[in-house]
């Protein structure tokens, strides 16, 4: 448990959102703006689109005063640094939306990309499930979990 007021998913998340804009040349002070009265994802409450997320935002939580303060600072340095460092999947995604799919959150790892006191939880290879928008949550929970089940068997 760390004393910081978001998880590392946060700072994925928030670098995730800001990619979409910011694949050509990432803006620091750009990055600082966008997530200021963003909402932290882990603290959102209720993401019930037709009501105001209750949650702590970026800079509530890490610079209530608002002087800068170096908290805030080093979010925004981590999210700029994650952009930078983003696989290119732009033309995966032209693809994923001329196709009529939308990404999912299923994944499925496998390995690990060296010894394991180097990282453990590196991966050597991660699946990204993308479906068909009228595609039910269980047929997708299904499909990931017979998948992984012959994929587990076969190798």
């Amino acid at each position: 448990m760390t004393d910081r007021p978001y998880t590392d998913d946060d700072l994925r998340a928030e670098a995730a959102r800001q990619h979409a804009g910011l694949t050509e040349d990432p803006d620091f002070v750009g990055v600082g703006e966008q997530m200021e009265d963003r909402h932290i994802q882990s603290t959102v409450i209720d993401e019930d689109p037709d009501f105001a997320p209750e949650g702590a935002t970026w800079a509530g939580a890490l610079d209530p005063e608002g002087d800068g303060t170096a908290a805030y600072e080093e979010a925004q340095r981590k999210i700029h640094d994650l952009i930078r460092g983003a696989a290119d999947v732009s033309e995966w995604a032209v693809n994923l939306g001329a196709d009529g799919l939308e990404p999912d959150g299923h994944t499925l790892q496998l390995g690990t990309k060296g010894p394991a006191e180097e990282d453990p939880d590196q991966p050597f290879v991660r699946l990204h499930f993308a479906f068909r928008p009228d595609a039910p949550a269980e047929d997708r929970d299904r499909f990931v979990m017979e998948l992984s089940k012959v994929v587990l068997r076969n190798l």
